[in-house]
């Protein structure tokens, strides 16, 4: 039969051994890097993930991160070059590489932003006042980003870290010079806008007036060649009328009576008084209008 007192004491060793085993192990996963402390002294980084061990009740041990790490870094103003200020919107991404370096300078994660922080806004100002507003927003962006990232990155190794990535999420006026520039670039475009037009309404006077001349000149050469047209036309009309008077002169005396029959008979203001037995109506009393012998000639009235 067992000793009931030695029965215990295996429970109580064993259950010993179970606690010094537990204290003695620990676990480092694959997005951790742990520091082991030695009654409060470093010892060296265990950066290889899986299951590790230290001395129990002695040891203790602190896990820092090994992922990439976000610096979110709040709006500054900053002055450039050519004295504009700058809203600047920055952002760096790190990771800690030396993680016993990172224990003694900084401790924590936040300890690290806070540092950070302070380095990126210092590199910030240090390298974007040294260019002009053009060369931030457009021209040399990448390479000043580079370049900030640059010296962020020897700051950072004093702390354990190495800064990834650098960005400038935005860089614009303030607002109330942001409202001023605009306000300045619409005055200009509107300046602009009123002198093209002020140049087209120009070059369309100069055009109608152009053509006003080209058409007075037109309707002046064409008048005159209508009058002259019409002078050779009266001229030949008067040529063959007198050449029809000289071929048969009683013929043209009773054509021009019937014009002057049609013209007389047509509907106006104008009225006359004439005696039936009037030269006027010669032909009307014998058809090769020769008055009768003894006839009066009667002397027209004219009455309104």
């Amino acid at each position: 039969m067992r000793n009931p007192v030695l029965g215990g004491v295996i429970a109580v060793l064993g259950v010993i051994a179970l606690v010094l085993v537990y204290s003695s192990a620990y676990i480092v996963s694959q997005t951790q890097q742990a520091l082991v402390l030695r009654l409060g002294d470093p010892l060296a980084p265990v950066t290889t993930p899986g299951l590790h061990w230290k001395v129990p009740f002695i040891d203790s041990v602190v896990y820092i991160d090994n992922r990439i790490l976000d610096l979110e870094n709040p709006q500054q103003e900053v002055i450039a070059a050519d004295q504009k200020r700058l809203v600047v919107d920055a952002f760096a991404r790190y990771r800690i590489t030396n993680p016993l370096r990172f224990y003694q300078s900084v401790g924590t994660v936040q300890g690290a932003n806070s540092r950070l922080s302070t380095v990126l806004n210092s590199a910030l100002r240090r390298v974007l006042g040294e260019n002009t507003f053009t060369s931030v927003l457009r021209d040399q962006r990448e390479a000043l980003m580079r370049q900030i990232g640059e010296q962020v990155n020897r700051e950072a190794a004093n702390f354990g870290i190495t800064v990834v990535d650098v960005r400038i999420r935005r860089a614009d006026l303030p607002e109330a010079n942001s409202q001023a520039v605009f306000q300045r670039m619409q005055t200009e475009r509107q300046r602009e806008a009123a002198e093209i037009r002020a140049q087209g309404n120009e070059a369309a006077q100069r055009l109608r007036a152009r053509a006003d001349r080209e058409v007075t000149i037109v309707v002046a050469e064409a008048n005159s060649k209508g009058e002259q047209l019409r002078g050779e036309g009266d001229a030949e009309r008067n040529r063959i009328f007198a050449d029809a008077y000289q071929r048969d002169p009683d013929f043209f005396a009773f054509y021009r009576s019937m014009q002057a029959y049609e013209a007389s008979m047509k509907s106006s203001d104008t009225r006359m008084v004439l005696a039936p037995d009037s030269n006027f109506f010669r032909f009307f009393q014998n058809p090769t209008g020769v008055p009768a012998a003894g006839a009066p000639v009667a002397v027209p009235a004219a009455g309104n």
